[in-house]
């Protein structure tokens, strides 16, 4: 397995430093792609997201959202999302997909990883290789299951 392409974000929230999959080797990573007036995102996907985070703490787990926009662009600006991810408390690091190319109507990162839509969640190895990767609501159990997988497989000399 080779490892996955760079993500390609345009600003980062929540994160003094731009967040790079290579830059996180070592690590397991969580990355939560959504869209803050997607409804599954918001009722589900974020708050299971922000769980993670906090109970996962002092693991070798980062988690990371990808705000990735294919609708409705001109209500989910950068402004909106940080207000958004401050009103609701969300404290993980949050890139927002660059826009594709002129006329593309997809964000760079969701084409580069062929996702279908938001919710999704995409869990990385600790040498960057995307694992697993979800599109919709994702249950607890099968999440910690994958989570525990490959932090098990982290933490093995």
């Amino acid at each position: 397995m080779t490892p996955s392409p760079e993500w390609q974000v345009s600003r980062w929230l929540n994160s003094e430093r731009p967040l790079t999959l290579a830059g996180l080797r070592g690590r397991v990573v969580l990355l939560h792609a959504f869209q803050m007036l997607c409804p599954g995102c918001v009722l589900h996907g974020l708050p299971q997201t922000q769980r993670v985070a906090r109970l996962l703490a002092g693991t070798p787990l980062t988690v990371v959202g990808l705000h990735t926009v294919f609708e409705h662009h001109a209500v989910m600006g950068p402004e909106a999302l940080a207000v958004f991810l401050a009103e609701h408390r969300y404290d993980f690091p949050v890139g927002i997909d660059a826009p594709g190319p002129a006329g593309a109507p997809l964000p760079r990162t969701m084409r580069a990883y062929g996702l279908e839509g938001t919710p999704s969640t995409l869990l990385f190895d600790a040498r960057g290789r995307l694992r697993y990767r979800h599109f919709g609501v994702e249950e607890d159990l099968r999440l910690g299951a994958q989570l525990g997988l490959l932090l098990q497989e982290a933490e093995t000399p």
